[in-house]
């Protein structure tokens, strides 16, 4: 795959559908916030079910994590690299800020980028924060996988999926999220079996490691707090028979959305299932383990985790209504910004 570009338009969908599944699941306050998995499909069959839902404004807007994407991607779109890049997406996410009216960004996000100093030397560091273990920063990195698919890109994934972490979440149980979301969509990019995904994670994390301590100068606190993530990983990956990269998936008999609940609760770290660095990109995974080409069982799964994303670069936009895509809100951006990231990794327009 190193040598093979994916078409453009997977990376369009892989744009769009991540955003539709934050349509989808924010429904505009009213879903994200609900716990209850049988009563939202409860709530969704009243509406007539997916393929009669048109994402559009003002009923379906993006949330504050498809805003804050869309600054993760079109801040790579500029192809800066480095310093220069971090530098680009501080003053991004500053600006993104602007535009959440009605967003619900949540307040660990805030307090980020409030501390975040576009300009200024070491102006896209904040300090480390005992608390920041939430999913905001997985939310909006998958775009780095589209950035730097390659397997020989890894070390570059790994730095900027855990700066641009750190900007909001400087605390591993978040930002390691962040370096979950980007890893998983390169490796759907390089066509690595779903099974693998687990396991090439947990051999990511080293080289993170290593980088925190060779650029932050508080590495030891961050060490202090660093196995929780992997703990959290090895557990689940052993739970459905992963852990040594072999498949296929071992789920229980019984998983609909009442036994799903309760599963996704258990991995959780204060009892909201999704809301943490570690296990929003696990139920992402759970799901794409679980969905296969069925972009209503991905829907059923989990939503505004990611998955959409990895959905997309897999299987493209087959199968999935156009009504919850056509009209999207940013949707001309997410294509202009797929295209840029499509450029920049593969150096072509096909």
């Amino acid at each position: 795959m190193e040598n093979k570009p994916p078409p453009r338009e997977r990376y369009r969908a892989a744009m769009l559908l991540s955003a539709a599944g934050d349509a989808l699941g924010y429904r505009n306050q009213l879903w994200e916030y609900c716990k209850s998995g049988p009563q939202i499909h409860s709530e969704l069959q009243e509406i007539g079910g997916l393929s009669n839902i048109g994402v559009s404004l003002p009923e379906w807007p993006v949330s504050d994590d498809t805003v804050l994407h869309l600054a993760t991607a079109e801040s790579l779109g500029t192809g800066k690299l480095h310093e220069e890049l971090f530098m680009e997406l501080a003053a991004r996410y500053v600006s993104a800020m602007c535009d959440m009216e009605g967003r619900k960004p949540g307040p660990t996000s805030i307090l980020g980028t409030s501390q975040l100093r576009p300009g200024e030397p070491g102006g896209y560091r904040i300090p480390f924060n005992p608390t920041a273990t939430g999913c905001g920063a997985a939310m909006r990195a998958m775009c780095i996988g589209l950035r730097f698919p390659r397997a020989s890109e890894l070390p570059q994934l790994v730095a900027v999926s855990v700066e641009s972490g750190k900007m909001t979440h400087n605390h591993p149980t978040g930002y390691l999220g962040s370096l979950a979301s980007a890893l998983f969509t390169a490796l759907s990019i390089q066509g690595v079996p779903l099974e693998l995904w687990g396991s090439r994670l947990l051999e990511a994390l080293p080289l993170a490691l290593d980088h925190i301590q060779s650029t932050d100068g508080d590495a030891k606190r961050h060490i202090e707090v660093w196995d929780y993530f992997r703990g959290s990983w090895e557990r689940y990956l052993t739970q459905r028979g992963l852990i040594h990269g072999s498949g296929p998936a071992a789920f229980p008999s019984v998983y609909g959305p009442a036994e799903r609940d309760l599963e996704y609760n258990s991995w959780s770290l204060d009892g909201w299932a999704g809301r943490s660095g570690h296990d929003a990109p696990m139920i992402a995974y759970d799901s794409l383990l679980g969905a296969g080409a069925s972009w209503e069982a991905l829907c059923s799964r989990s939503m505004f985790h990611g998955a959409a994303c990895c959905w997309g670069v897999h299987y493209g936009l087959s199968g999935v209504p156009e009504g919850n895509y056509k009209h999207l809100e940013y949707r001309e951006r997410l294509v202009a910004a797929a295209d840029a990231l499509h450029r920049l990794a593969w150096g072509t327009d096909q």
